[in-house]
């Protein structure tokens, strides 16, 4: 008898924690949908080109993966590639999209949770640009040397946009994404998902695929499914894929979005240890490069 109470007791808990948390997940299951797709959002537009002088053999291009800064984050190893970027002298830096985290507006936890309570978008803006000028600095220091900065805004900057479009009574002209100071700082700026070639090379935040736009997961299906080199931010660690034309040209194709210290809570500590880095490409001519790999903690070793 004691034993069918406690299961019975059991299963009531059970029910009651699964209703808790199946509001929870209904409550915000849209908003995280519309986040990480483009069902509500198509593509701004076809992919743009651009063409920047550079030597006969190719570019050298600096892609600064997520680096996914908010208040209380170091920092430190953004002034450390940002000294390193002064040695080597690329002549493009990319941005690859969520520099910004902004955990104010997040969708991931419901309005007034525990763990959004306390975060504040004037905080997250303030956080993010010191981080920019913190990059920036020693970059700016150099006189003779002036790379074009291009940025390709990335899902968590777009959290701007959302709230925006899923409250513009309230928040339209109090917000915009004019408030992380990226075109003030002399960044290029490109929407959400707008892809933009540069030297034959694809640079978007992520690749959309299906009806649903969900971001493409690996390198090797970024090759297959795109046909071109290209280059993605979002998924933490790096992934790395090549290909051939059929005229023998070679395609690389690289998933990138870690740069930063921190961990991310949601990540359990075995998943939490990817590898965190900034990539160069040299010599980047018809969609053909050399990639190169720096870890943060090469940047620290070194610059710190």
């Amino acid at each position: 008898m004691a034993s069918e109470r406690r299961r019975a007791q059991w299963r009531a808990g059970s029910k009651r924690y699964q209703a808790k948390h199946a509001v929870r997940r209904n409550a915000v299951r849209l908003a995280q949908l519309a986040e990480v797709t483009t069902r509500y959002d198509p593509l701004p537009a076809l992919l743009t080109t651009l063409t920047i002088p550079g030597p006969a053999h190719g570019l050298k291009i600096a892609v600064i993966p997520d680096a996914q800064v908010r208040p209380g984050v170091p920092i430190n190893h953004l002034a450390a590639c940002g000294r390193y970027l002064t040695e080597i002298r690329p002549n493009v830096i990319v941005c690859i999209g969520d520099f910004a985290d902004m955990p104010s507006l997040s969708t991931y936890e419901a309005p007034g949770s525990l763990a959004s309570e306390g975060t504040r978008y004037a905080e997250d803006v303030a956080a993010v640009k010191a981080a920019m000028t913190t990059f920036l600095t020693p970059i700016r220091a150099v006189k003779d040397w002036k790379p074009e900065l291009i940025l390709t805004l990335g899902n968590h900057e777009d959290r701007i946009t959302r709230a925006i479009i899923f409250d513009p009574r309230r928040l339209q002209g109090v917000m915009s994404l004019k408030d992380l100071g990226y075109g003030e700082a002399g960044w290029k700026v490109y929407p959400f998902l707008q892809p933009v070639v540069i030297g034959g090379v694809c640079f978007a935040h992520y690749f959309p695929s299906g009806p649903m736009g969900r971001p493409i997961t690996t390198a090797r299906q970024i090759l297959h499914k795109m046909h071109m080199s290209c280059f993605a931010g979002h998924l933490q660690g790096r992934d790395i894929a090549y290909a051939k034309r059929a005229d023998g040209t070679s395609l690389t194709a690289i998933i990138s979005g870690s740069f930063y210290q921190h961990n991310e809570d949601y990540l359990s500590p075995i998943t939490n240890q990817h590898w965190r880095g900034m990539m160069v490409l040299n010599q980047v001519k018809d969609g053909e490069f050399d990639e190169m790999c720096i870890s943060v903690d090469y940047l620290l070793r070194k610059y710190t």
